[in-house]
């Protein structure tokens, strides 16, 4: 008896000690640091608040604990509507500004391109929703404050102390609930004290919403979006009409009261409040109202809990599939705006490099989602009524860089957005090409767009507006789309219309050389930039231009290869192939050892220019390669040479160029480009800065990292091509190649210790590594383990 008591005793011991460990191996795991981006203090500025969204409502949350504002957005407001024309000039307008270029009468012809194509100052631009304003009626002394935005989870925090008693609140945009979702609490016996207002600011001086409350515990507040004092034609054209909206919030308590008071809501003695905020517009629901009606009845009487949990595992199914880490993570201790003035002084912070690799992933799947516009030049987080370049669609690498990491960071499906919206563009760009430039075949589509999808030109300068290559630079994503899901359907159905449809303009477009008799583009620009055509004089439109003869031969080859998959052979696929084959070459390298950027040597008036566009062809091309050495190489000069005279100034230029030395192989710049972004284009907030605020460059540098760690343009799949001195150590898991394959890396003192390959198809693919190539199966959704020498390992 005694024995079995004293074996009780032992196995209740043992018992207790493995609860103690679990408990602690769970305590661990709590504590295990996440994507967490934290501040001592409040927002003073837009630029220092924090960007939530659920695709297509977002908001800037500041954290003043005394009088808190929250900056809201929706990505349909804009003014007009689909009713401006789609073309301006004729047949033979374009013939005489060809005739003006083939005579040299280069300042004639930019002059004309302008006065007879563009329409010139249709200034339409996305603005915000308005604000959501908290007064706390009681300044309160803060202590212990805490502002914290969580990557992994989607929610923006503010923590605080006062007299002894805590005070928290939780923002976060359900895409799940199709709202904005704030709770306030705190454990003061007496509770919280405030106001909430909604507001919206003036259109050059006129009011534009009405507000008012629907109930004791409601504020509503409905409008039209305008944009009062706008451009058509030069002249001015009041564009008072636009996008209808309502904005509708309801608060429910758990103690204290609520009353309604001019269209605010006044609450007393309240010590936990939870906030559903939801909008609706015309361009989405002819009744809207009514929806913000029923989407509030679905969830006023859902708990903050319950509804952050819905959000978290909608959220996290696509944040998830990549997971990144740098090491580092003891520096998680210090704040973020610290952290990036550590780097500003030269200090070495990789762990915050991969935080904002993942911070791009959350702005994309913030800001586009299956269903909602595309996101815009600063995503969906826009503060002004005439927003920087409008918070437009520009198509001269602007939209197209905001998508580069979608397929390869396994996002694929927000690409899903830029289809819908390019799809409509073209539609129209179908008009344009007809009636402004007589080509019965196929659209045509310029270089910046709005909500309504109008391919015009419109410039007031023909260096940045003149530019026929939106759409072509576009269709490039529909075929990389394809390669990175191997969705047949949507090459099928999606993808192949778009890129016949671009490449029948194309040859219709092209005019015959006499001097070469090849196939050139007339009139051409290099987006944004001019040349010298005499010792004096500058101009922009030329008689063909790299890039553009680079998008048109890789959309030729696009429809090349689409039409072998499927299996298509006709007339307009031998067309396709006789012109591509006498196309002037988009890559020629001059005496100097450079690529040029126009078809003639010409010197340049901004040999610094923040565009890469003679570049095209190694990112987010794929024809300039490491096995063409002298164009590889002369890409190489290229860079080196715009460098040289102040390059890459602005922050989405630094972000191509990231991907541009990703391309070249070359680690160093890689590793120096990435130090600057941080150090002179990246805000507290991690936001890019043109500088103002541009989104593209977020988006431009997770799809950097991407391409540093992981290539797949070419025949075969590059593991950690560009890996930068400084990360030594890592791993990433979840990046998706060409091919429909999801790749992991570990890596230790830069050297490989093992690749996952997990393939959606079964194929063959060939690896490459430190010199090493072999050639894998790989079995549908089988995944295999190579160690460093590439050998399959179980």
């Amino acid at each position: 008896m005694n024995f079995l008591k004293k074996q009780f005793s032992y196995l209740k011991h043992v018992k207790l000690l493995f609860i103690l460990l679990v408990a602690v191996a769970c305590k661990e795991k709590t504590q295990t640091p996440k994507d967490v981006l934290w501040y001592e203090q409040p927002a003073t500025q837009w630029m220092e608040a924090l960007p939530v969204g659920n695709g297509r409502l977002g908001a800037m949350v500041f954290g003043n604990p005394n009088q808190e504002r929250i900056q809201l957005n929706e990505d349909s407001m804009w003014p007009g509507a689909a009713d401006w024309e789609d073309y301006k000039g004729s047949p033979e307008d374009l013939e005489h500004i060809r005739n003006l270029l083939k005579a040299g009468k280069i300042t004639e012809a930019d002059k004309l391109i302008v006065e007879k194509f563009s329409l010139k100052s249709i200034v339409r631009s996305h603005q915000t929703m308005g604000d959501l304003f908290i007064d706390f009626h009681q300044k309160k002394e803060i202590e212990n404050y805490k502002r914290s935005l969580n990557l992994d989870d989607a929610l923006a925090t503010v923590n605080y102390t006062s007299k002894g008693n805590s005070y928290s609140q939780k923002v976060f945009a359900s895409a799940a609930d199709d709202a904005l979702v704030i709770e306030l609490s705190t454990t003061a016996n007496e509770g919280l004290n405030l106001n909430l207002k909604l507001d919206r600011p003036l259109d050059n001086g006129h009011e534009t919403v009405t507000i008012s409350n629907p109930s004791d515990s409601q504020i509503s507040m409905i409008g039209m979006v305008t944009q009062f004092g706008g451009m058509k034609n030069s002249k001015p054209f009041p564009i008072d009409y636009g996008v209808q909206f309502e904005t509708r919030l309801k608060v429910k308590n758990d103690s204290g009261t609520i009353e309604s008071e001019n269209g605010e809501l006044v609450l007393k003695n309240v010590k936990k409040a939870t906030i559903y905020l939801v909008c609706n517009t015309s361009f989405y629901h002819k009744n809207y109202k009514e929806k913000n009606i029923k989407t509030l009845a679905l969830i006023e009487n859902k708990s903050f809990s319950e509804l952050f949990k819905s959000h978290q595992k909608d959220y996290q199914k696509l944040y998830k599939r990549v997971a990144f880490n740098l090491g580092g993570a003891a520096l998680d201790s210090l704040p973020t705006d610290k952290r990036l003035k550590r780097i500003k002084a030269g200090e070495d912070d990789p762990d915050l490099a991969a935080k904002l690799f993942k911070f791009g992933r959350y702005l994309l799947i913030s800001s586009s989602r299956e269903g909602t516009n595309p996101a815009n030049l600063q995503g969906i987080w826009n503060r002004h009524i005439k927003a920087p370049w409008n918070a437009d669609y520009h198509l001269n690498i602007n939209l197209q860089m905001n998508y580069w990491p979608a397929d390869v960071t396994n996002l694929s499906e927000l690409h899903q957005p830029f289809f819908n919206f390019i799809d409509k563009v073209i539609e129209r760009g179908k008009v344009t090409a007809k009636k402004q430039y007589g080509i019965q075949r196929g659209a045509v589509v310029h270089h910046a767009t709005d909500l309504w999808a109008p391919p015009f030109m419109r410039a007031e300068q023909p260096y940045w507006g003149s530019w026929i290559h939106g759409g072509g630079w576009s269709s490039q994503h529909y075929w990389e789309h394809y390669l990175y899901t191997q969705d047949a359907d949507f090459l099928k159905q999606r993808a192949y219309p778009v890129l016949k449809s671009i490449a029948e303009f194309y040859l219709d477009w092209l005019v015959k050389d006499p001097k070469t008799n090849l196939w050139v583009s007339a009139p051409e620009t290099s987006p944004e930039n001019s040349y010298f055509f005499n010792k004096d004089n500058s101009g922009a439109v030329s008689f063909g231009s790299a890039m553009g003869h680079q998008i048109i031969a890789e959309v030729f080859d696009n429809v090349l290869e689409a039409s072998k998959v499927l299996n298509i052979e006709d007339d307009f696929v031998e067309e396709v192939r006789l012109k591509r084959k006498s196309l002037f070459p988009g890559v020629v390298v001059g005496d100097h050892g450079r690529i040029l950027e126009w078809n003639e040597p010409y010197d340049e008036p901004e040999k610094g220019h923040r565009h890469m566009s003679h570049l095209y062809a190694l990112h987010p091309g794929k024809t300039i390669v490491e096995n063409t050495p002298i164009t590889f190489n002369a890409a190489r000069k290229t860079i080196d040479y715009r460098l040289q005279h102040g390059g890459a100034g602005t922050g989405w230029s630094r972000a191509w160029m990231i991907n541009l030395n990703a391309r070249l192989l070359d680690a160093k710049s890689a590793q120096e480009n990435i130090k600057k972004f941080m150090q002179i284009s990246v805000a507290d907030n991690l936001f890019d800065e043109h500088p103002p605020f541009q989104i593209d460059g977020n988006f431009g540098y997770s799809a950097g990292v991407a391409e540093l760690l992981m290539q797949s343009h070419e025949p075969f799949l590059r593991i950690l091509p560009t890996l930068p001195d400084n990360w030594k150590t890592g791993h990433v898991s979840g990046l998706k190649a060409r091919g429909n394959i999801e790749v992991d890396i570990e890596w230790k003192d830069r050297k490989l210790l093992k690749l996952g390959l997990l393939s959606k198809e079964n194929q063959i693919k060939s690896i490459k590594y430190n010199g090493v190539s072999v050639k894998i199966e790989l079995r549908k959704n089988e995944k295999i383990w190579l160690n460093d020498k590439l050998n399959v390992v179980k």
